[in-house]
């Protein structure tokens, strides 16, 4: 995803009308690697939690650690799923299921649905990123994050993994 693209999504984002609905509740997978990045990029180990998966606590007020002034303090090394946006996941088997969330949910989706370059240019993203995921988090870990129920989503695309991927069921 090039600069401008980036620069876009990130505008639609600190426009967002739902004040930062996709932080509210949100406990994104960490794979060791992004919790390695974040703790060298200042984040306190006290943010990290593990509670079948390793991921980010949250505060208080339901909102994840990290978003604070109505953005998220991470942006440049944000989770996986975060940087996915709207674009969300489901494993069977050795089938990824990428889904998009609903307009309710993201208002980003609109945005991406009216800019095919803004929607190919994150689905790309979204793509690479929850595939590195899929393959970087201990499988134990994958069907903990797989039980988690997301609703109001479309089926976009079907990923085929490699048979030894057989992650979840």
């Amino acid at each position: 995803m090039d600069a401008s693209l980036r620069d876009a999504l990130s505008l639609v984002c600190s426009s967002c009308h739902l004040d930062g609905c996709c932080c509210l509740e949100a406990r994104p997978p960490l794979t060791a690697d992004r919790i390695r990045l974040l703790l060298a990029s200042g984040l306190s180990p006290e943010a990290i939690e593990f509670a079948g998966y390793s991921r980010l606590k949250l505060k208080p007020d339901g909102y994840c650690v990290m978003y604070q002034q109505n953005k998220c303090n991470i942006h440049w090394v944000k989770p996986e799923t975060c940087v996915a946006g709207p674009f969300t996941f489901d494993v069977k088997g050795s089938l990824l299921e990428i889904y998009l969330k609903r307009e309710t949910i993201c208002p980003l989706t609109k945005f991406l649905r009216e800019n095919e370059e803004a929607y190919r240019g994150l689905f790309d993203a979204a793509i690479e990123k929850i595939t590195d995921l899929v393959r970087a988090l201990p499988p134990s870990e994958l069907v903990e994050v797989c039980k988690i129920e997301e609703l109001k989503m479309d089926l976009v695309a079907e990923v085929r993994l490699q048979e030894s991927e057989n992650l979840c069921k």
